[in-house]
């Protein structure tokens, strides 16, 4: 456990400072666009670390990946430094608005997400058919987090045009993780409470 507090702690120094610094000293030699665009390879090295580490790919690595993806676009089709600096926040708002809208389908987006990283398929899979408390469980847990996901990029949109573009690349990625934490947590709290419960 205590292991894991660290590499946790090494992640988020590395994804925060790291980009600050990169984009602070690039900045003097070209343009500020460009600087911040290199700088975002930072989290896709600790996503690509991760990966050949664990040997997988879980939701949140997907979520840079495509912002990563969305920077590289957002650089070639233009558009200021706080345009690009919100690349993040494009995937999750997508994201939470698809977790919401995933609430009128037979099974939520969510659902899907916890077949794709467990290993005990066949159990959930009956679990859903069978017990109506587990889909209002699984219901519940995709309309936090798709709640969520929208207000940490909203929160984000404020940061970006309500700083300076130096403050706002150290402030973002604090709430970010804030936000996701608490997230995180409230699951943890929500799955243990309802095994009481059964």
């Amino acid at each position: 456990m205590k292991r894991r507090k660290v590499e946790i702690i090494v992640s988020v120094l590395f994804n925060i400072i790291l980009l600050y610094l990169i984009y602070t000293v690039l900045k003097t030699h070209m343009t500020s666009i460009i600087a911040l665009s290199l700088a975002a390879c930072v989290p896709l090295v600790d996503t690509l670390y991760h990966l050949i580490k664990d040997k997988k790919l879980d939701m949140f690595s997907s979520f840079i990946f495509l912002g990563i993806v969305l920077s590289i676009v957002a650089a070639w089709i233009g558009g200021d430094e706080r345009f690009i600096l919100l690349r993040e926040s494009y995937v999750t708002g997508i994201m939470g608005l698809v977790f919401l809208f995933s609430l009128l389908a037979p099974k939520p987006m969510i659902y899907y997400f916890a077949m794709r990283f467990t290993s005990k398929k066949s159990v959930i899979t009956k679990r859903w058919e069978e017990e109506v408390s587990f889909r209002h469980f699984i219901r519940i847990m995709a309309a936090v987090w798709g709640i969520g996901l929208i207000i940490e990029a909203l929160v984000k949109v404020v940061i970006v045009y309500e700083f300076p573009i130096s403050k706002a690349l150290v402030i973002s990625p604090i709430v970010q993780y804030i936000i996701i934490a608490i997230l995180i947590y409230w699951n943890i709290h929500f799955v243990k409470q309802r095994k009481q419960k059964a």
